[in-house]
């Protein structure tokens, strides 16, 4: 099975439970959340279709808001050993993760929280506000490591918003584009905020 974000996803526990978050992960990030059936969440994990509901009695509306609080944690575990180095390195592995995603994938994936946030259940919000809350931790992540370095308390938050937002349209552009060119350049742009915003080049 494809994975989602590199050598983390594959270390997932292999139980069936497991197995179909982690395929409806998959599944967001290359067709997005109404494009995307139980059926065919069940089918890409390799489970009955029983089972799926069985664990997710809440359809796929409860399976895509476990997905995002997955590829959530993934992704805040990441950071925070990240920027235990400091907010540049961070920065730059941030970037090389989502680079990563989109080459892995012939450019046919990209965040499936983003996915699930621009995309409406006419049942439940639950996929939508998962989606909050992971960019808000994230955000969150980054600007305390910021703040720790020096950056002001606003400055922070506001230069987390700007990566977190800017590194998301990056994906979009990449898989449009076929290219990471867009992703470069924006790395580029976003370490020099960065340096300045903590008043010192180093990590």
């Amino acid at each position: 099975m494809t994975v989602v974000l590199g050598k983390e996803m594959r270390m997932v526990e292999s139980r069936a439970r497991d197995r179909m978050v982690v395929a409806a992960a998959d599944m967001l990030r290359r067709r997005g959340l109404n494009a995307t059936s139980v059926r065919e969440l069940a089918k890409h994990s390799g489970a009955p279709l029983g089972s799926t509901y069985h664990y997710f009695p809440g359809g796929k509306s409860q399976l895509a808001t476990e997905a995002v609080r997955f590829v959530d944690g993934l992704v805040a575990r990441k950071l925070a050993k990240d920027l235990s180095a400091g907010p540049v390195v961070a920065l730059r592995e941030f970037v090389d993760m989502w680079r990563k995603v989109v080459l892995d994938s012939d450019f046919r994936a990209g965040c499936p929280v983003l996915a699930v946030s621009v995309e409406d259940l006419p049942d439940t919000d639950d996929p939508r506000l998962a989606a909050a809350a992971a960019f808000d931790q994230w955000t969150g992540l980054l600007a305390d490591s910021l703040r720790a370095h020096g950056a002001a308390d606003a400055v922070a938050t506001r230069t987390a918003t700007l990566i977190v937002a800017a590194l998301e349209g990056c994906v979009a552009i990449c898989r449009a584009q076929r290219d990471t060119a867009a992703m470069d350049r924006t790395a580029d742009a976003l370490e020099e905020v960065v340096r300045g915003v903590i008043g010192h080049s180093g990590g």
